[in-house]
């Protein structure tokens, strides 16, 4: 898929490097890789859930990955959202997002739900999208809920 000179496509494991470039790079939500090994977030359990349960996207920049996302089946979760700051503000987040929607509501989702951080450009997306908070996520964040007759 293509738009705006961006290509969008599956994300395999190969593409791990440049996903975790970018989780490494964001502003908001930022964690160091060692925070993300603590909760168990590596490469290697992103690239194996590819194998399982998940699937992600990624949005290529002149053969650089600049955004993904990742969605888990088993769970009905967004598991993960984010942009290079330089391609925030450009459509690569929604186009990404909906790619993971679109694929957790086409494998029998009913009710999805995603953690961010409170009072975030990523807060604010996704309740622009209709997502409504439930409750308090477990490393301090807010979780967010989404029920497929309330999807936009």
């Amino acid at each position: 898929m293509r738009g705006d000179d961006l290509i969008f496509r599956e994300a395999t494991a190969a593409d791990m490097p440049g996903i975790s470039h970018v989780r490494l790079s964001v502003t908001e939500n930022a964690m160091t890789r060692a925070q993300l090994d603590a909760r168990g977030i590596t490469e290697e359990s992103v690239a194996s859930s590819f194998l399982a349960d998940s699937k992600g996207w990624v949005a290529i920049d002149e053969g650089a990955i600049v955004g993904f996302s990742i969605a888990d089946r088993r769970e009905q979760t967004i598991f993960a959202l984010f942009v290079l700051p330089g391609f925030e503000e450009r459509g690569v987040g929604s186009r990404l997002f909906d790619l993971a929607l679109n694929w957790l509501w086409d494998n029998g989702a009913n009710r999805l739900w995603l953690t961010t951080s409170a009072g975030t450009k990523a807060s604010r997306f996704y309740e622009r999208r209709g997502w409504v908070v439930t409750g308090d996520g477990i490393h301090g964040d807010v979780r967010y809920e989404l029920r497929r007759s309330e999807k936009l």
